[in-house]
């Protein structure tokens, strides 16, 4: 349908005169539908909070510049009347504000977003479209969405739908009949938007259930069939993508400091995510880093390589680049030091380096890991000919890196690690350099010290990594040095002694050295650690490899 087009100021009378967006002439309105349960609703998040994270400032004020229109909510929704500009509703943060603003930078064109969420809603139930039950979710979607594209043609806007934004399936996993049918309801649920929106290629993204969350641990085998079903469908469907969004933040709760919520960083990270697959879909990916030339080493030149690895402060949740500002040495460690070669796979393999990098700030939304700072205390003290390959996974667990893995088979890191680290040596000495592998540093994993079970087998799957590791490289004096913040303190866990297990694990290795970064400096929240307990972890583990490496002289 070709449908005129005319300046919104003038066709939109619930957009005043400062806030008035035109159009050009050849524009095409991109309608965004958001859709799913409390973590697409935007749970535990809070507009306050957004200023804390300097990536997303400003997004809670309205973006007036795109249209939103919404119905949020079960008993009580919250819903829009017609059009508005897209604002946070109820004070929540959801991924299509941080979605909204990236595609909005990259493709200089008008956007509209219809959103339809409610916690606690089935896909097999309230979102099944042939039979609705519960709060019918998907016949008041479907209705939704009409009439908001209703209302474009009524305004003589030229519109395309650029794709579809799905988060479910929590609430399934405690449904035994809906859990093994989530692929097929899916695919089901796929099928019939495209026949009643009459839009067979319509792309969908199907967002991961983040497994950082404390339902990562306890409902492991749950979680990763849900993961199955996704698969399932984005495997079979060329229009249809599977969006990790497992490196996401999550919101730290009291007490043992777990949550099942994304929370305001979480969300706003979770739109990115959106956003990036999206924009890699339609020809627009994510800008690479500088490579690293020249290459910093010469010819035949002794390289020692350090491999870091972990989980969320090794990656560096809530570690933000511009925090840098105020510490000693901040901004030295913002800038890249071409002199040190970087490679790296994080967050579970969502983003990797293209080949060896200059080493720097190279999270997602501009956060940073121990690596800088690591390398900064190395060459204070003369070290030089480093390179450094870090391997992280924020929503893993210690049992996924062992060798033996568990139920939940495509979480299982140990053989991607094993591969990352060759690789690493292998294309250093391709280069001509002599290779030193100086020590593996891993972080123990946070989330397991707050959930019993994984607190109480910590040690021994961290001796059986360790173990296998120095066996299947081939270097049985392999230096690991292992550091761990204060393991979280609650009456729930604190029986099991995971902090004097490592201990010993350690007195009874040689070659593995433990590191109790116990006096970082004051964190805000449980778990994760802010710009300065991350700069100060990265010098804790320098100073530990120094140390090790003076007794061994």
């Amino acid at each position: 349908m070709k449908r005129s087009l005319l300046f919104l100021a003038l066709i939109l009378p619930w957009v005043d005169s400062t806030h008035a967006m035109t159009q050009a002439a050849d524009e095409v309105v991109r309608v965004f539908l958001f859709a799913g349960q409390s973590n697409m609703v935007g749970a535990d998040s809070s507009v306050d909070d957004i200023q804390r994270f300097p990536p997303f400032v400003g997004l809670d004020q309205p973006q007036d510049e795109v249209l939103f229109s919404y119905s949020i909510g079960r008993e009580n929704k919250s819903e829009s009347e017609g059009w508005v500009p897209l604002a946070p509703v109820r004070e929540l943060v959801g991924p299509e504000l941080s979605f909204s603003r990236a595609v909005a930078a990259e493709l200089n064109a008008p956007i509209a977003v219809i959103k339809i969420a409610a916690g606690g809603t089935h896909l097999g139930g309230d979102w099944n479209p042939d039979e609705p039950s519960g709060f019918r979710m998907y016949p008041l979607a479907l209705e939704r969405v009409r009439s908001s594209l209703a209302a474009l043609d009524e305004r003589g806007l030229e519109y395309r739908v650029e794709g579809f934004f799905w988060h479910q399936g929590e609430n399934d996993m405690f449904e035994e009949s809906f859990l093994p049918a989530y692929g097929s309801n899916l695919e089901s649920f796929i099928a019939c938007w495209r026949r009643d929106l009459e839009l067979p290629e319509l792309p969908f993204f199907i967002g991961e259930l983040c497994t950082k969350t404390v339902w990562g641990l306890d409902l492991r085998p749950r979680m990763h069939a849900i993961s199955v079903g996704q698969r399932f469908v984005t495997q079979a469907d060329p229009n249809a993508h599977y969006v990790p969004t497992s490196h996401v933040g999550v919101e730290i709760d009291e007490g043992l400091g777990l949550h099942y919520h994304y929370g305001t960083l979480g969300q706003l990270q979770h739109g990115l995510a959106y956003a990036e697959a999206y924009l890699e879909r339609i020809g627009h990916p994510r800008s690479p880093r500088e490579p690293l030339e020249p290459w910093p080493y010469e010819v035949g030149e002794k390289v020692r390589l350090f491999v870091l690895a972990g989980h969320r402060n090794m990656e560096g949740e809530r570690a933000f680049v511009e925090h840098l500002e105020g510490l000693d040495d901040g901004a030295a460690l913002a800038r890249n030091r071409p002199q040190i070669a970087y490679r790296y796979d994080v967050g579970g393999g969502h983003r990797r380096s293209a080949g060896w990098e200059p080493l720097g700030p190279a999270g997602f939304s501009e956060t940073f890991g121990p690596e800088l700072s690591f390398a900064a205390a190395l060459e204070a003290e003369g070290v030089g000919g480093i390179a450094i390959a870090k391997f992280t996974h924020s929503g893993s667990q210690i049992v996924d890196w062992t060798p033996a893995g568990s139920e939940a088979t495509s979480r299982n890191l140990y053989p991607r690690l094993l591969t990352f680290v060759e690789e690493s040596i292998a294309e250093l000495a391709e280069r001509g350099q002599e290779v030193e592998l100086a020590g593996v540093l891993y972080h123990v994993a946070e989330n397991d010290m707050s959930f019993g079970p994984s607190r109480d087998a910590a040690a021994d799957r961290l001796g059986a990594l360790i173990r296998q590791s120095r066996r299947d490289l081939a270097r049985p004096g392999l230096l690991w040095i292992v550091s761990q913040q204060p393991p979280t303190d609650h009456e729930s866990v604190d029986k099991l002694p995971v902090t004097d297990r490592i201990a010993e694990l350690a007195a009874a290795d040689p070659d593995l050295i433990h590191v109790r970064a116990f006096d970082l400096p004051p964190q805000d929240k449980l778990l994760v650690l802010d710009a300065r307990g991350v700069v100060a972890l990265g010098r804790s583990l320098a100073q530990a490899w120094l140390e090790a490496v003076s007794a061994g002289d």
